[in-house]
């Protein structure tokens, strides 16, 4: 049988799906397994981390053009092969055990992973030099997939952050503790400003960013009730000019999200309108405060 792509062995997808995690869990106000479990699997000493070297060198550096690429990628595919193919194959049996004892393993696998198209291409590239059967046309759409992906000069954010994890497992133990204490303090502190409902929405793009049906079925249940909420607090408007880009707004809110794609853009879109939501909010309790003070 042909061999077919799979995220519970694609090493750089778990690993992908870990760091999402910890970013999940920080946003949730909970403590992270996520991040034991990467000190845990990926670092210097386990074959895991050595594939992952692999995958992400694949995914980070680039080449001008495609006969380099070409010849890079071949010399990754040696490397690959030289991995202890037996010691990756029980501590990634021992990594997902792991995960399943702390995660909810269908959960876990919904979060969005960044460039996944290539990570599962490299994934068959990988299967294919170790003599697993892989469909010859998967072989070639995966391989033109990674050139031109190794050829295109733009680095995404991703691929930054996946270097700086790579450089993070490399600190002394007391000195990544401290750095990850900052890193979830600097957090906090610069979205503690956020919210219930704007928390509620990152943390939901956060675990179903990939899973369209579930963030678009939540969406379009928070967004009557943020028209519903800014159509109520019209008559606390005095000015005229106001409340006339407000009922502009109410009846744009419902519209913003056509078509069954949810993007960034309408994540942004409704963070902005509770952030409208707080202002109203804010100026209802002005109102009553004075109607107080007249009394």
């Amino acid at each position: 049988m042909s061999k077919q792509h799979s995220k519970l062995k694609n090493t750089g997808i778990l690993f992908e799906l870990l760091v999402r995690k910890i970013a999940s869990d920080i946003v949730s106000n909970k403590n992270t397994p996520a991040n034991k479990i990467i000190k845990e699997f990926f670092n210097s000493s386990t074959e895991l981390n050595n594939e992952l070297q692999l995958y992400q060198t694949l995914i980070k550096d680039k080449f001008p053009g495609e006969s380099f690429a070409d010849k890079f990628i071949d010399k990754v595919l040696e490397a690959r092969k030289k991995l202890d193919n037996k010691k990756l194959k029980e501590e990634k049996y021992a990594l997902i055990k792991v995960i399943k004892e702390n995660y909810d393993l269908d959960e876990f696998f919904k979060a969005r992973v960044h460039d996944y198209k290539e990570y599962a291409s490299i994934f068959k590239l990988f299967e294919d030099c170790l003599g697993n059967h892989v469909k010859p046309a998967d072989i070639i759409t995966s391989r033109a997939t990674i050139i031109e992906h190794i050829t295109n000069k733009k680095i995404s954010t991703e691929t930054v952050r996946s270097q700086l994890m790579m450089e993070y497992e490399k600190l002394d133990k007391d000195i990544r503790l401290l750095a990850y204490k900052s890193l979830v303090e600097r957090f906090n502190d610069k979205y503690s400003s956020l919210d219930d409902n704007q928390k509620s929405l990152l943390k939901h793009y956060i675990n179903n960013v990939t899973n369209t049906t579930t963030l678009r079925e939540y969406l379009n249940r928070e967004i009557p009730k943020v028209k519903k909420e800014i159509e109520s607090h019209l008559k606390y408007i005095d000015n005229k000019v106001i409340r006339i880009k407000l009922k502009e707004v109410t009846s744009q809110i419902e519209n913003f999200m056509k078509g069954s794609l949810v993007e960034d853009k309408h994540i942004l879109t409704l963070m902005r309108y509770y952030q409208l939501l707080k202002e109203l909010k804010r100026t209802k309790e002005k109102i009553d405060n004075e109607k107080d003070v007249k009394l």
